[in-house]
């Protein structure tokens, strides 16, 4: 099957990728975070800063929030507010690693108190989902171990399960559980969901609206990150996605800033599934949510930002010009060569055009970033918010 042009730029124009308030903060290295001149002090702010986006790239409709940090007295005046600049709130992440409670852990902390804290902060973060207008609840846990001999592997597993359990319970019919895993950090010995096949048992267990949350960053150097997402969307169990780019670990860079090829091969297999002939695959592959999660350490935010998006518009362009019927014969008759010569034709081919036609569908500027830095805002930023700037 070949698209045409107007097929790849349709596909463009629909897709939907939702920016996290955490990535319009002041942020840094892992040994101090910088306040940046013009950086949002507060979530009303950051929602400014998501808004604007959307409206340079037609294509972020949603930005996340991350309870306590985006923690205020009105969540649905929050909501209100965000649809008046344009926005919608988008997925609710709770904070379980912030607190002094969590060191040795939260949902698999051997005092009971502890869990039943952390249980309680996901239940509050489900009832400001519900005042939002959210449907998805995005977890992290950053429990593990750092020695050999701290935990129990089964008990905490079982902990975790419990908790987990009671959490999935809480959800309304029409709410979804992402749950994310990562191989190593903040615990460096074990961590208690360690890598997606782990995720993949937990919701498995859980129930239907249960699904993986694939951070990019959150894998060892060289794992193949496509064949996990091919392999949880034939599970019909590919949820979303944290969008970001790393060198050595998580190192949460702007995304394509390192291996835009890889970003390409999954995109590939998210365009292969939404044509797939299983419907369980298709209706995964049709609810994925493509979220941004940043750190832009150094860097100015909303340049990060609308970097971040151009990148992944440009890789499913790219993965969208892929001839899918020719190459499914060049697999069918062995042909290694051909075969990826085949996708390599279409990641070499410059989607830059297509991205723009899209563009120019939605009303938005050819180039969002060259538009941003022409347009004043930053300096306006700088001069209108004076005073700390939010960060992590």
């Amino acid at each position: 099957m070949t698209r045409d042009n107007q097929e790849v730029v349709d596909r463009i124009v629909k897709l939907a990728i939702e920016t996290q308030s955490w990535g319009y903060v002041s942020t840094g290295t892992r040994f101090k975070v910088f306040d940046t001149p013009g950086t949002a002090r507060d979530v009303w702010e950051k929602i400014d800063d998501a808004a604007e986006v959307h409206q340079l790239t037609g294509v972020t409709p949603t930005v996340a929030l991350h309870i306590p940090w985006d923690a205020v007295d009105d969540y649905a005046a929050l909501a209100t507010y965000a649809q008046q600049r344009g926005v919608r709130i988008g997925s609710i992440s709770p904070n379980l690693f912030q607190e002094d409670n969590y060191r040795l852990g939260s949902l698999t902390n051997v005092d009971a108190s502890v869990r039943a804290q952390a249980i309680a902060h996901v239940a509050e973060c489900i009832a400001v989902a519900q005042s939002t207008g959210s449907r998805q609840i995005s977890l992290w846990l950053a429990d593990g171990t750092n020695y050999p001999g701290q935990g129990d592997f089964r008990r905490r597993r079982r902990w975790l399960e419990e908790g987990l359990a009671e959490i999935y319970g809480q959800l309304p019919s029409d709410m979804s559980l992402l749950l994310e895993y990562k191989f190593f950090e903040p615990a460096f010995y074990h961590t208690d969901i360690a890598d997606w096949g782990q995720s993949l048992l937990l919701c498995e267990s859980l129930g239907p609206r249960a699904r993986v949350l694939v951070d990019i960053g959150h894998h060892p150097l060289g794992t193949n990150i496509e064949h996990i997402v091919a392999t949880l969307l034939g599970r019909g169990r590919l949820g979303g996605f944290d969008l970001n780019s790393k060198k050595y670990g998580d190192d949460d860079l702007f995304v394509g800033a390192v291996n835009p090829h890889e970003l390409f091969l999954i995109c590939l297999e998210l365009i292969k599934a939404e044509d797939d002939t299983d419907p369980m695959v298709t209706g995964a592959a049709h609810e994925i949510l493509y979220k941004i999660d940043q750190c832009a350490m150094v860097e100015d935010k909303m340049s990060a930002m609308l970097r971040s998006i151009d990148a992944v518009q440009l890789a499913f362009a790219k993965a969208l010009l892929v001839d899918l019927d020719e190459l499914e014969r060049a697999q069918d008759d062995g042909d290694v060569v051909g075969s990826n010569q085949i996708l390599d034709d279409a990641y070499q081919t410059d989607g830059r055009p297509l991205v723009r036609q899209a563009r120019q569908r939605l009303g938005v500027p050819d180039n969002p970033l060259d538009a941003y830095r022409g347009s004043g805002s930053a300096r306006t930023r700088e001069r209108e918010r004076v005073g700390r700037a939010a960060g992590w």
